[in-house]
């Protein structure tokens, strides 16, 4: 048994792993725990995060553990936990932080909303954060107040970055259909629509966050039983619910809300300058909105947005470049299958064609199947390529029709070609072959290897 799959039920105080000394038990969430720890030599005050193991590991806590682990060494600044060290995926998976002194805004808000100018001004630190996580080339995409630290200085450190989106790394989530797009109160209506590279996304989230802080209800209910209503819904404004709120921050508020990214503001930083600049806030008729939209006008917004929306949203305008895409099936059941040293030998042809090129690599496991045992194995096949992290992902995923999977997860990616191995010589006919299906219903090129000859 791996160190990783004796975790499942946690970590008990005292165990060491690789040199860190494990404390108490501070967090126990969905996706793993945090804990205390310490490192002879080392001063700064430690958190280690462990995702769920064993029968617990789910493909969601795995791929957010490796989104996290990629994510943070990138980042700087004191608005982020500075990053101390990651376990080995294949052995004993953890992340160990910073512990920041301070406590989250969830904490802050338990007792009850702000008042309206501790509430901008929790807003214009919390953009603070968000503008320089973005110049670093990250969008969050799932800030909430417990995703949010503040130290006593008054400064925001945001943590938990397993859903975020580097604009020069796989995107891993991006590539798994089956994911959540975020924490339902906070998501943006683009994430609904599939779109995770537009760091507005972030602005709407800081819209939701601080509407809450500063009315204590959320702008489109928890939980939401349709969470597509943020795409046609208007929030009631938040002056009718607290009669203080200024109209300058009611600006601010709603335009950070609006369900067109277009209409908000364009940088994290116009938001921090706004709710430090009152004076300086343009006013249009958000800012006076004392009701919301009657019916007949939310019918409207409805059917406008079902007609704009009805197909599911890949391609706008503010999305980051994207290179080609390649995606290669292995199987790792059979990784002594003969055909793989063709394969290999394929996938490095067309790679070498250009250094723009990206591979994923799937595996399509069966439904009882470890997906992490899995997924070290694609790292192992694909390690002879010697692709660097931005240019390589790895998925195993679980399903009883491999064609289907195959075939779905390269569209939803927009894959310009599908690369497998061709029906094996006296294996299942051709008409019912995981290849013939997938060269019938692939929206991209297909490319069949079959075994080298001696």
């Amino acid at each position: 048994m791996t160190e990783f799959a004796s975790m499942a039920g946690g970590v008990e105080p005292g165990t060491e792993i690789d040199g860190f000394t494990v404390g108490e038990r501070v967090h126990d969430g969905g996706m793993g725990s945090i804990y205390r720890v310490t490192k002879p030599g080392v001063s700064l005050p430690l958190v280690m995060k462990v995702p769920r193991g064993g029968r617990e590991l789910t493909d969601e806590s795995l791929i957010g553990y490796e989104t996290e682990a990629t994510i943070l060494p990138t980042l700087k600044g004191k608005h982020v936990p500075a990053f101390v060290a990651a376990g080995d995926l294949a052995r004993t998976p953890y992340l160990v932080t910073e512990w920041i002194e301070g406590r989250t805004l969830a904490d802050k808000l338990a007792t009850g909303p702000l008042a309206p100018g501790e509430a901008a001004a929790v807003g214009a630190a919390i953009a603070d954060a968000l503008h320089s996580v973005h110049q670093q080339d990250v969008i969050h995409l799932d800030l909430k107040p417990s995703n949010v630290m503040l130290r006593p200085d008054g400064s925001a450190v945001l943590v938990d970055f397993g859903l975020a989106h580097h604009a020069r790394y796989p995107d891993l989530l991006a590539e798994e259909t089956r994911f959540r797009a975020g924490s339902a109160p906070y998501v943006s209506p683009e994430q609904l629509l599939g779109t995770r590279e537009d760091l507005r996304s972030d602005l709407f989230a800081l819209g939701v966050v601080m509407y809450e802080s500063v009315t204590g209800a959320l702008p489109f209910g928890e939980p939401d039983t349709d969470v597509r209503n943020r795409l046609w819904l208007e929030p009631v404004p938040p002056s009718a619910l607290v009669p203080d709120v200024a109209p300058w921050l009611q600006e601010v508020i709603l335009r950070c809300l609006e369900p067109r990214a277009d209409a908000r503001y364009r940088s994290a930083a116009h938001v921090a300058f706004d709710l430090r600049h009152p004076d300086q806030v343009v006013l249009t008729a958000r800012a006076t909105k004392r009701t919301r939209a009657g019916l007949v006008a939310h019918a409207k917004r409805f059917f406008h947005a079902r007609a704009e929306h009805g197909p599911r949203l890949r391609t706008p305008a503010a999305l980051l470049p994207k290179t080609p895409i390649v995606l290669v099936a292995v199987d790792t059941e059979h990784l002594d299958d003969e055909r793989h040293p063709a394969i290999h030998v394929a996938i490095a042809q067309i790679l070498a064609q250009s250094a723009e090129y990206r591979l994923i690599c799937l595996a399509v496991i069966p439904p009882d199947a470890s997906p992490h045992e899995h997924v070290v194995r694609l790292r192992h096949w694909a390690e002879p390529l010697g692709l660097p992290l931005e240019r390589l992902s790895l998925h195993a995923v679980a399903g009883d029709s491999p064609a289907q999977v195959i075939v779905e997860l390269a569209r939803h990616n927009n894959a310009d070609l599908i690369v497998l191995g061709a029906p094996s010589e006296g294996g299942r006919a051709w008409s019912l072959s995981v290849a013939s299906t997938v060269s019938a219903r692939a929206h991209c090129s297909v490319h069949l290897v079959r075994r080298r000859s001696a």
